[in-house]
């Protein structure tokens, strides 16, 4: 299964969460070794998504909100530094859309 073209990141998971330093779990480290940053956001949600062009969700778990699912692949980076990645996506119980959670660092 591949999460749909229409799937939800919000800007402020990318922008107050996934590139902003956080003394736990901090992520921003990480996506700067490939040149991520607050100021190119959008890039990284296109980058985002492009994984998910290329690869397919697994099932992963279910709870009250949906089913969860991981994309394991490769964040290309701006500045040619290419990260090896999972994002996490809910597909909503609700309305069954698919809305990004996160990403953290990946074994290929």
């Amino acid at each position: 299964m591949q999460v749909p073209i229409d799937a939800i990141i919000s800007e402020s998971k990318l922008t107050k969460y996934l590139l902003v330093f956080k003394p736990r779990n901090d992520k921003s480290q990480f996506l700067a070794q490939a040149g991520y940053t607050i100021e190119n956001w959008q890039i990284l949600k296109e980058a985002i998504l492009q994984i998910n062009r290329e690869t397919e969700a697994i099932e992963d778990r279910t709870n009250e909100y949906g089913i969860f699912y991981n994309v394991y692949g490769e964040l290309q980076g701006v500045n040619g530094i290419n990260l090896s990645v999972v994002t996490i996506w809910l597909r909503r119980k609700s309305d069954n859309k698919f809305q990004f959670i996160t990403l953290k660092p990946g074994d290929l």
